[in-house]
């Protein structure tokens, strides 16, 4: 690592404060720390997040569950809220790497990072989800724009993730054996304006596939995934699959989504 310099504040005032001046900020380090190991990141000033109370936890508002950013992964697949409203999400929380990184990593982070195989985005764009920061709420189609990159401006920090309640939500995903991380992972929501289907590991960064949301929401059953083709051309080839593997394992984790929510 390079020298750097440590900060722990104990309000967002105070965070976003070192952020503007050109902090990093650091949430549960899954990926910044092992990047800085690495010599690939040498930020000059890291800024911990977890002392920030207001960025932990879990809360119903209305018809949205609010998980704040600093929620560890563990503590997502573990709330009693989200199992009950969201155990679509819960699940997937429960299925992110190891032990070690579900008790460290957190959903801001994740979210933030936006790995092009990582799980939480798949399921911020299938339920329609806003990402709300210390200056404003972003849409989860507006929020992801490709490969590591977000709408997020330099200083803007994510507060908290508001999931709307789906009628019926589940996740499926093929691990990358290694990294845990999804080769191809498919997260189906049914919601009250249709299903929306979003799936990650397979391109750039997470996607929505409108055969498949138009096909389930004409008859939410396997069977009706069968009948869509998937198109190879834009998903990517690596030496872990093809394009033409993923876009296979794309129709099978959609099946297996399926049934998980009809379960």
């Amino acid at each position: 690592m390079y020298a750097f310099t440590y900060e722990r504040p104990t309000t967002l005032a105070q965070a976003v404060s070192h952020l503007q001046a050109g902090g990093q900020a650091l949430a549960g380090g899954q990926t910044l720390l092992a990047s800085m190991k690495q010599r690939l990141l040498a930020p000059e000033q890291l800024v911990d997040l977890g002392a920030l109370p207001e960025l932990q936890g879990v809360c119903q508002d209305g018809d949205h569950l609010v998980i704040g950013a600093m929620t560890r992964h563990q503590d997502v697949a573990n709330n009693a809220l989200v199992c009950q409203h969201l155990p679509g999400l819960a699940a997937l929380a429960n299925g992110i790497g190891d032990k070690q990184i579900r008790a460290m990593g957190t959903l801001g982070g994740s979210v933030a990072n936006n790995d092009p195989a990582a799980c939480y985005p798949s399921a911020l764009l299938a339920f329609g989800a806003t990402v709300v920061t210390n200056q404003r709420s972003i849409a989860a189609e507006d929020f992801f724009q490709g490969l590591y990159s977000t709408a997020l401006e330099p200083g803007e920090l994510i507060v908290a993730i508001r999931f709307p309640l789906a009628q019926r939500a589940a996740y499926a995903k093929f691990k990358q054996s290694a990294s845990r991380f999804a080769l191809v992972g498919v997260f189906v929501a049914q919601t009250s304006t249709g299903v929306r289907v979003a799936i990650t590991g397979a391109g750039n960064g997470v996607f929505r596939h409108a055969g498949l949301e138009a096909a389930l929401s004409q008859s939410f059953t396997p069977e009706a995934v069968a009948q869509v083709a998937i198109d190879a051309s834009d998903l990517n080839g690596d030496l872990h699959a093809s394009a033409d593997y993923r876009a296979h394992l794309i129709t099978v984790q959609t099946q297996r989504a399926v049934r998980l929510a009809l379960a």
